[in-house]
């Protein structure tokens, strides 16, 4: 009997498209002069005080375990943290997990509380980890389609036309990636009723809380009678340019932290030591670059959002995030097609809508997390193809 080891591999897995994300920035990354807007990295470098902690650490000889939750040093200041910049009150030792990025929190969280079968709420466009995560959980994703009118928010129309028996928790992905957009303190009270009377639980990936302009982050962790029934997930990459460091948390209520944690355990023992260390000093004495980082976004975003308004192609202004989400449909083409013919013709690299969902295509998603002069260059070339495409 023949051996095929693709023969043994899980349905589901098998099922699981590859990220839509990366196809068009591996393409760049061998193109000569390519320049990609498509990946969601900080171009900066972590803060120096940050790096130092962690090479101090290692100097100390700080190279073990840490408890399965994290340092308690670092659970207690993230709970510190979290009060003194959101206003959000959990106790560091018992409602606090370190975990390896938000992903594995996320990841965490929906093993913990999904039974086969049970449904998941997405609003898309949004992440695209959300829905794989969920099948490999056993659980069922059911999208929601947010729309551009409406500045991608979840809407209470929307939320009750999406629950069923079935429905056991809503992801709140806000500040969205890809679409910039946030959900308001207002925003946040109209849904409220609606996620107690279906008794659902929350996700609320906050992973770009830091970064909003003009409007500050607001946790549905803080809205009344949310606090309970929702976890709380953020981490280090996007607020300190950590991503290399693969750090995150999970904040929520001890039943539901003790059932991640054990998961967490037997998966992946602890987070890495010496990030763990490092990032106590990114809570710590890290307000000024996380004001320093966003007033550069902010910058970048008003030149990007111009940009693509002034070539005709419309981009609401995000509020959130570092990624800018303007319409393509002007063009003729889907969001695919855009993308790929970008690349090839004008050596720029961004990300078709439809990665995200539906409801995304239609869209690209442009990240403004790289410098001023890429983003100047890359608009060029941009608007360059869009008349071209026009006068064809």
């Amino acid at each position: 009997m023949s051996f095929s080891p693709n023969d043994f591999l899980s349905r589901t897995v098998k099922s699981i498209p590859p990220s839509g994300i990366r196809k068009f920035f591996d393409v760049a990354a061998e193109m000569e002069d390519a320049i990609s807007l498509g990946v969601g990295e900080p171009d900066f470098i972590t803060p120096w005080h940050i790096r130092d902690e962690g090479i101090y650490s290692l100097e100390k000889g700080k190279t073990h375990y840490t408890s399965n939750a994290g340092l308690k040093e670092l659970r207690l200041a993230a709970a510190s943290y979290l009060k003194r910049r959101f206003g959000l009150a959990y106790d560091g030792i018992s409602q606090v997990l370190i975990t390896v990025g938000g992903s594995e929190a996320i990841d965490l969280f929906l093993r913990a509380v999904i039974e086969p079968g049970d449904e998941v709420l997405i609003p898309e466009p949004s992440f695209v980890c959300y829905k794989p995560i969920t099948r490999l959980a056993g659980g069922v994703p059911v999208t929601i389609q947010t729309k551009a009118e409406n500045r991608f928010k979840l809407t209470p129309t929307e939320l009750k036309a999406a629950i069923t028996p079935k429905t056991k928790v809503l992801i709140l992905p806000y500040p969205s990636n890809p679409t910039g957009g946030i959900m308001e303190k207002a925003d946040l009270e109209a849904i409220a009723p609606i996620i107690e009377e279906a008794n659902l639980m929350v996700l609320s990936d906050e992973i770009y809380g830091e970064l909003t302009y003009g409007k500050k982050h607001i946790s549905v962790a803080a809205i009344e009678g949310m606090k309970e029934r929702t976890v709380l997930v953020s981490g280090f990459s996007k607020t300190y340019a950590m991503t290399g460091w693969r750090l995150g948390y999970a904040c929520g209520h001890p039943d539901i932290i003790k059932a991640m944690t054990k998961i967490h355990q037997y998966a992946i023992m602890s987070a890495p030591t010496t990030a763990q260390y490092a990032a106590i000093s990114a809570l710590e004495n890290g307000d000024s670059d996380i004001e320093y980082m966003r007033d550069e976004y902010n910058k970048r975003r008003n030149i990007i959002v111009d940009g693509f308004n002034s070539m005709g192609l419309e981009c609401f202004e995000p509020e959130g995030a570092f990624y800018a989400f303007p319409c393509i449909k002007s063009t003729g083409m889907s969001s695919e097609q855009f993308c790929r013919e970008l690349l090839y013709d004008r050596k720029v690299a961004v990300v078709p809508g439809s990665a995200f969902g539906e409801s995304g295509e239609g869209f690209i998603r442009c990240s403004y997390a790289y410098s001023v002069e890429n983003i100047t260059k890359a608009l060029e070339r941009i608007e360059a193809f869009v008349h071209a495409g026009r006068k064809a």
